[in-house]
């Protein structure tokens, strides 16, 4: 069997729409180019008559130290961001701006680039590439879909909804992050790897002042909502003007640090352990004191009535002897026995 050759050479992207010519019933072609106009068709051209204008591009990535969550995260994301481009890790001492010379070669304008510090905690950042402005997140409770099992599903490369929170229309710090949401998650229309469907939102909800990321699918029953996931919060902690820097357009005053949510931890641990250690000392002390008080009994003058004075006599001649009484008893027993003797004698 011969191979199959491909043949080179681009062909005309202008090509017209074929025509086919279907054949009279009678078996014989028509003669006539009337009847062969009636009996042309023209195969209609592709459903999708736009063109792909938003040409938005997202680079997923992340440093080295990620654990295997993260791992999953970045890849689920990009499942559902047929928009998306992965690259290889970067490394640590690299410095952040290195990013936009990276988005740059990748011919990305958007990124999401996850920092792990520690091998524990994990930071999200958000970038328009290469002018800002950017945003840093603290990635908190992440649940991929592997793990979730939801019973939820879309289809892979349709394009999502988004929904935000009424809050994000409150404050202009929010209004950035809805923006700067909107351009990233969305999947451009017309792209080449999306699907003409939209069956599921992803929503973006605040509460505790973080950011709660959803991802729902849209039921064609009844348009009921049913979680597919991955399901991660987003605790801000600061906006800048720049790509991975510049000046700080916002800073969260109530953001914590993890290494001092972790002290905190650790210092109210040593405090119970330092109250339960004062317990046990003043248990003993009070032991202690109940032994030195069983010493001395404090009833013991309950009892105790006041007496009149005597005057102490002091004797001065020596006292009289005393009269031997003899025993009656014992000089019966005796001059018996002696009784008994001398009879035992006279006999």
């Amino acid at each position: 069997m011969s191979a199959f050759k491909r043949k080179r050479g681009r062909q005309d992207a202008n090509k017209k729409a074929k025509k086919v010519k279907y054949v009279a019933a009678g078996g014989e072609a028509p003669v006539e180019a009337e009847q062969e106009k009636n009996n042309e068709i023209t195969i209609p051209p592709p459903v999708s008559s736009g063109r792909w204008t938003n040409k938005e591009r997202v680079l997923i990535f992340s440093s080295r130290g990620i654990n295997y969550r993260t791992r999953h995260l970045m890849q689920d994301l990009r499942t559902l961001m047929p928009h998306a481009k992965a690259d290889t890790k970067m490394d640590r001492k690299d410095k952040l701006f290195i990013v936009n010379e990276v988005c740059e070669i990748k011919n990305c304008n958007k990124c999401l680039f996850f920092e792990a510090k520690k091998k524990q905690d994990l930071y999200m950042w958000i970038s328009n590439s290469p002018h800002g402005p950017s945003a840093k997140f603290l990635v908190q409770n992440i649940h991929t879909l592997a793990e979730l099992k939801m019973t939820g599903n879309c289809l892979k490369g349709s394009r999502p909804l988004l929904s935000f929170d009424p809050k994000f229309d409150t404050e202009p710090h929010f209004a950035l992050l809805k923006e700067l949401f909107t351009q990233t998650f969305s999947t451009p229309r017309y792209h080449p790897k999306s699907q003409p469907f939209v069956d599921h939102v992803f929503t973006f909800t605040i509460a505790d002042n973080r950011i709660w990321f959803r991802n729902y699918q849209i039921m064609e029953e009844d348009a009921a909502l049913v979680e597919v996931g991955p399901r991660f919060v987003l605790n801000l902690i600061k906006i800048f003007q720049g790509s991975f820097g510049g000046p700080t357009l916002f800073e969260n005053q109530g953001f914590q640090s993890p290494n001092m949510h972790r002290r905190d931890i650790r210092m109210a641990a040593a405090a119970r352990v330092r109250e339960k250690q004062m317990v046990k000392e003043m248990q003993k002390m009070k032991r202690a004191e109940a032994k030195e008080d069983v010493t001395t009994d404090v009833t013991a003058d309950v009892f105790i009535t006041p007496a009149d004075e005597t005057h102490v006599h002091i004797q001065t001649d020596a006292p009289l002897p005393k009269e031997v009484k003899k025993n009656k008893h014992k000089q019966l027993v005796v001059k018996g026995v002696s009784i008994h003797i001398q009879n035992e004698g006279h006999v």
